[in-house]
C-alpha cells in the first residue's frame, strides 16, 4: 500500500512506530494525543484505506481469474 501512495515502506514503518509511541506517551501522562478533528480525520483515512485495500484485493483476484481464463489459441507459441 505504501508504494502505491508513493511512500517508502521503511519510512512509513518508522513514522507509524513513532506515532504509536507518541500516542501512548500522551495517554500515560493524561494528555489528549489527538484533537477531536485530528481523530475524526484519522478515522476517515482509516476507512478510506480499508476500502482501497478491499478494492485492491478484488482487482488482484479479478486479474488472476481473467489471466487463468486466457487460453492460448491454436497455432500460437
Amino acid at each position: 500500500m505504501a508504494r502505491e501512495l508513493g511512500i517508502d515502506p521503511g519510512m512509513l514503518r518508522v513514522w507509524v512506530k513513532d506515532e504509536r509511541r507518541r500516542v501512548v506517551a500522551a495517554e500515560v501522562v493524561g494528555d489528549t494525543p489527538l484533537e477531536p478533528a485530528e481523530r475524526a480525520e484519522l478515522l476517515r483515512l482509516r476507512r478510506q484505506v480499508g476500502e482501497l485495500e478491499k478494492d485492491n484485493a478484488f482487482l488482484v483476484k479479478a486479474s488472476a481469474y481473467f489471466a487463468a481464463m486466457q487460453k492460448p489459441s491454436r497455432g500460437s507459441s
